[in-house]
């Protein structure tokens, strides 16, 4: 069966790498807006009500107009506005029991890119009782500029925006809600985002000190944990830390590189998450929500 699919806001970089994603399956039809109609809200509207399934590559303001605009539609929403919204579904589906509810959801939620790395670092140590919800974590992570949309990839074009600088200093990142929620964390995480000069790929790092972790496990130990969590992941895979980690290493995939890194003599660890942001991190975890939803393989596309 054939599944019709409407993605709303199809020009933008999330949308176009979605529509890449998608063209060619025969267990996919495009509904389009025409470029002179894609803000009539007539058209959208009818676009919606033709689609089995829309995704959503939209601000957030203009992403909560589309639910309204949507009627019955199924929704992947790639914005922030509903990750942490009551009826929504948590779009990572890595997570304990999230496949089958991402699959019979009508309103899924899109994962964030810096989420991802982080609730994927997270997780497994909350859900194994080494951290507990109000432990003191702190998240580091580089990103390309990409991920700041329209105007910062302009920055780099023009070639007016810095080689590599820090971003929302004042612990304000909009993905903090959701990494709280789905790491299971009660307490506020210190996390400091970077931005680096290339466009796509990003590493993301929870640092740790062994005796802050239950029973003080060794670096082997900690390994063990990511790899009987993440034992069935199709695209997350814990591999032996390198000495170097290129950021750009997954782009153009869906795929997520985890490893333990560090020291036990020194009793310092840091556990590094590569993905593509654009992949893994946005279009790729979209169209791996599709398929789960539309019933296809789940790795169909990616």
């Amino acid at each position: 069966m054939t599944a019709k699919v409407f993605i709303d806001g199809e020009a933008g970089t999330t949308g176009l790498q979605i529509r890449d994603r998608l063209r060619g399956r025969d267990d996919i039809a495009l509904v389009s807006v025409a470029a002179e109609h894609r803000k009539d809200a007539q058209a959208r509207a009818r676009a919606f009500a033709e689609a089995d399934v829309a995704i959503l590559c939209l601000p957030d303001a203009a992403a909560v107009e589309a639910v309204a605009l949507a009627g019955t539609c199924r929704i992947i929403d790639a914005s922030t506005a509903h990750r942490v919204a009551p009826g929504w579904v948590y779009g990572m589906p890595e997570l304990p029991g999230q496949a089958e509810l991402i699959a019979g959801a009508d309103r899924v939620a899109n994962v964030g890119c810096y989420a991802t790395g982080s609730i994927a670092l997270i997780r497994p140590l909350r859900d194994a009782g080494l951290i507990g919800a109000d432990d003191a974590l702190t998240l580091t992570g580089t990103s390309g500029y990409t991920g700041g949309g329209k105007a910062l990839i302009a920055e780099y074009d023009a070639g007016t925006a810095p080689a590599y600088f820090l971003y929302a200093t004042g612990q304000d990142h909009k993905h903090i809600p959701e990494i709280m929620e789905y790491g299971r964390l009660s307490r506020h995480p210190a996390f400091q985002p970077a931005v680096g000069n290339y466009a796509q790929g990003m590493i993301v790092q929870l640092h740790l000190h062994r005796d802050a972790l239950a029973g003080r496990p060794d670096k082997a130990a900690v390994e063990q944990v990511f790899r009987a969590f993440y034992a069935g992941a199709q695209f997350i895979e814990v591999e032996a830390a390198p000495a170097r980690l290129d950021p750009r290493a997954l782009n153009g995939s869906n795929r997520m590189q985890i490893a333990v890194h560090g020291s036990d003599a020194a009793g310092v660890l840091s556990v590094t998450a590569t993905l593509d942001n654009l992949g893994k991190g946005a279009s790729g975890a979209a169209v791996q929500n599709l398929n789960l939803m539309i019933g296809a393989d789940e790795a169909a596309g990616l």
